[in-house]
């Protein structure tokens, strides 16, 4: 045993996720053995809090979310202490970041939880995760669309030759679109943008982010398998959103097996990929299968190593 604890060390970070659709929570554990370190997820858990659809039709979060909200990041704190948590980071994103009573309600929850949260900006949320997608992939070579599309906003990073162009945020989300709250002028933003680059950058593929792009990627492949990262064409990702579509929310539950708070966002971020997708030529999208959380604990990571 003596001789295992020399060997080995280890420390455990948690992320928290607060999204528009849903809040997730990450604990990660990272050990170091015979030099080399390893990361190993102690758990996961999302609860769909749905607070972009109080946002984004009323300008605030309803009180009856934010008691929901109270609840849930309760419980993740003690879930926190109960993995014996060296250090976290709670971010908060689009619906947060739109939300009238946004502030308050993360003063609250700091002065009855004692649980931190930062609103963040779109930039800062996509360039957590980009370099952590970057950093899975076997090629580095060649033009990549980083694409994480949420309930709130769709980020989005440009990278040559692995490195970092450009990062552009939208206030384009799945929630967004389900509650009729996105501008023309921002879907145009968005395409002027795109065919700016498709014209700089030729044959730039998407590497893709967010629980939806990983739901879609594990219906084409098998839905009953933990996803692994890989490569999703253009061609079958469009065929599978056309069957999505034609379906309503009930029908698609019964059909993919999907939850109704997966059912319904979806088919919105399926129009956005494949609007990105055309507008620039895309051929596949790269599933990492990763997102905000992994990002997040690689940065307390890499703030912190000298306590590993």
């Amino acid at each position: 045993m003596a001789n295992d604890e020399k060997k080995m060390k280890s420390i455990t970070y948690a992320a928290i996720d607060i999204g528009s659709n849903a809040a997730r929570l990450l604990v990660k554990r990272i050990k170091r053995e015979e030099g080399e370190v390893k990361f190993s997820k102690e758990i996961m858990l999302r609860v769909p809090l749905r607070l972009g659809f109080d946002v984004f039709k009323l300008g605030k979060i309803s009180e009856k979310r934010e008691k929901n909200m109270m609840r849930l990041m309760k419980v993740y704190n003690l879930l926190m202490k109960i993995y014996d948590v060296a250090d976290y980071r709670a971010c908060a994103t689009s619906a947060m970041r739109d939300a009238q009573n946004g502030i308050d309600i993360i003063k609250n929850i700091k002065k009855n939880i004692g649980l931190d949260i930062e609103i963040i900006t779109g930039q800062e949320e996509a360039k957590m995760v980009y370099n952590n997608h970057i950093e899975c992939m076997e090629d580095r070579n060649g033009n990549y669309m980083y694409v994480d599309v949420g309930g709130g906003s769709t980020e989005i990073n440009l990278l040559s030759q692995g490195q970092l162009v450009c990062s552009r945020s939208y206030n384009i989300g799945t929630v967004r679109i389900l509650n009729e709250a996105v501008t023309d002028g921002e879907w145009q933003r968005l395409r002027t943008d795109m065919a700016q680059i498709a014209g700089d950058y030729p044959g730039t593929n998407i590497i893709g982010s967010g629980g939806n792009i990983n739901k879609l990627y594990r219906l084409l492949n098998d839905n009953e398998k933990e996803p692994e990262q890989g490569r999703m064409p253009i061609d079958s990702l469009r065929k599978l959103h056309g069957s999505l579509k034609a379906l309503s929310v009930e029908d698609r539950m019964a059909k993919f097996n999907l939850k109704p708070d997966r059912a319904d966002v979806i088919v919105p971020a399926g129009d956005i990929f494949l609007t990105i997708a055309d507008i620039i030529k895309a051929q596949y999208i790269y599933v990492p299968v990763i997102g905000l959380a992994d990002g997040i604990i690689d940065g307390l990571y890499a703030r912190n190593k000298p306590a590993l």
